[in-house]
């Protein structure tokens, strides 16, 4: 079961790193848009010295990888090994694929792909638990000494190395650069917490009991019951907690509502949800595991 999981990992962070290595192949370097991370140092060090930008990454990541596992330990390491040294290797082969660097000339259409593509490799990287390291190590460190937020220093390192590239980058290739960020931030976000997303239900009504029992019996879902107290009449009250995934939503509030149409019901999405039931095997309402 343990060589099951870590070959999971593996496989996704090697399909995270080929996906990267493909959006920088085919959208990023042909079109001169200015990106953060490793790449964007190999990008503005290759403007001024005629090297490969694979092995100038390659440098970049072992650099920053000796530094991150001096600084934060062995476990870090072992979570960012893959990355720092698979992707510059990804890079130089999907660069090689013929056509990759001609799939487009709209230099627009690039970047919006490319960001996409950025995003979800690297959502892909991080689901695992894993890092694709380069300069997200610096801002990881400067966490470490600093005790700033993550996100603060990630997005000074990325402006910073986004900044290095001005200087040979004319307007429009800035804010497409800048554009390229900010979708593969978006992108990134939803792919971490893709498939972890859930809705959650707080109901309130007199027929609470006949509610919970249509919701554990009919629905299949699992329910709390929260002792509650009335602002108003101050009479003591149960509310319906229920954690449901988007499919049935429709269901369960059709369910409520043909109990109680006068039914008080808040919905709100949470990000994720850990425990039985979800990430562990839930028990049926009878008491068998399903």
């Amino acid at each position: 079961m343990k060589m099951k999981k870590n070959m999971k990992i593996v496989l996704g962070v090697l399909a995270g790193n080929a996906i990267l290595a493909l959006a920088v192949a085919a959208f990023v370097v042909p079109h001169g848009i200015i990106m953060g991370g490793a790449t964007g140092i190999g990008l503005a060090v290759t403007h001024y010295v005629p090297l490969n930008l694979s092995v100038v990454i390659f440098i970049v990541n072992a650099i920053l990888f000796v530094l991150g596992a001096c600084m934060l330990g062995r476990k870090f390491a072992l979570t960012t090994i893959i990355s720092t040294f698979v992707y510059p290797v990804f890079l130089e082969i999907a660069r090689k694929i013929p056509g990759v660097d001609s799939l487009t000339d709209n230099i627009l259409l690039a970047t919006v792909y490319g960001g996409l593509l950025l995003g979800l490799g690297i959502g892909l990287v991080v689901r695992q638990g894993a890092s694709t390291g380069g300069t997200d190590i610096l801002a990881l460190v400067l966490n470490k000494f600093l005790h700033g937020p993550v996100a603060v220093f990630m997005y000074i390192v990325d402006f910073t190395v986004l900044g290095a590239q001005i200087f040979f980058s004319d307007s429009e290739q800035v804010l497409y650069g800048v554009l390229a960020l900010m979708l593969m931030t978006m992108v990134m976000n939803r792919v971490v917490l893709f498939g972890q997303t859930q809705i959650q239900l707080f109901i309130i009504s007199e027929k609470h009991e006949e509610i919970r029992q249509r919701i554990l019996k009919d629905m299949n879902v699992g329910a709390t019951m929260v002792h509650i107290e009335t602002g108003y009449g101050k009479e003591q009250q149960k509310g319906v907690l229920c954690v449901i995934p988007h499919r049935k939503l429709y269901a369960v509030n059709d369910t409520v509502s043909r109990i109680d149409d006068k039914a008080f019901t808040t919905i709100t999405q949470i990000k994720e949800v850990k425990g039985r039931g979800f990430t562990m095997e839930r028990v049926s309402y009878h008491g068998e595991d399903r």
